[in-house]
């Protein structure tokens, strides 16, 4: 995986943030790009062995890896500014969602409304909150999901949902700490099963085996 973070210490040697590639599930990283400041940064797979850099002009090099490469090559179809959206809606939108409209909820927030055709005429739409004044329990940046069948006018809301999407013919999401799978059809959604509960895991540090 691909991440960006920043420990505060502006005197080491990653100038404080740092972008990342390692092996998931652990954080420690296989190749490591220092960063100085907290724009931009992260970057996205374009294929299992390639990723594009997000804000290259601010990274350095200090560890490199020959299980990746850096794709040099890809260029983003369109910029979403220097914060999380500049990765989040590019990852979407190589994913297969697609981006509808972008609107004004407010002089402090916004969203942006992504959507992806399922089975049997259903459209699966995503919110993408970017709030100062978010709901309890979620960040500046959070999504909600919803289900439409134009032909017959149907729309089903999943507020609790805060991620969601298709998974071969069945749809997947995570609410209340689990992770959902449920099959689609033309009358709706069909029974949904639990695939893994979170709710009682805790942190545990474990040193990355590599």
């Amino acid at each position: 995986m691909i991440y960006f973070a920043m420990n505060g210490r502006w005197s080491s040697k990653s100038r404080g943030p740092w972008t990342a590639v390692s092996r998931a599930p652990w954080l420690n990283a296989v190749v490591l790009w220092g960063k100085g400041d907290c724009w931009n940064g992260g970057g996205l797979f374009t294929s299992n062995t390639r990723y594009w850099l997000n804000g290259d002009c601010g990274h350095f090099l200090m560890r490199d890896s020959g299980e990746v490469e850096r794709d040099t090559a890809f260029r983003p179809a369109a910029s979403y500014g220097g914060e999380c959206p500049g990765v989040y809606y590019l990852r979407l939108q190589r994913d297969g969602w697609v981006l509808k409209d972008k609107l004004a909820a407010g002089v402090s927030s916004a969203f942006t409304v992504f959507e992806k055709p399922l089975s049997s005429g259903w459209i699966l739409r995503k919110y993408a909150h970017a709030d100062v004044g978010a709901p309890p329990g979620k960040g500046c940046y959070w999504d909600e999901h919803e289900l439409e069948h134009p032909a017959t006018q149907r729309r089903l809301l999943f507020p609790k949902w805060e991620w969601a999407d298709l998974d071969g013919s069945t749809l997947v999401w995570a609410e209340d700490g689990c992770l959902h799978r449920a099959a689609l059809d033309a009358e709706g959604l069909g029974p949904a099963r639990v695939i893994f509960d979170f709710n009682d895991m805790t942190f545990e540090r474990r040193v990355a085996p590599y």
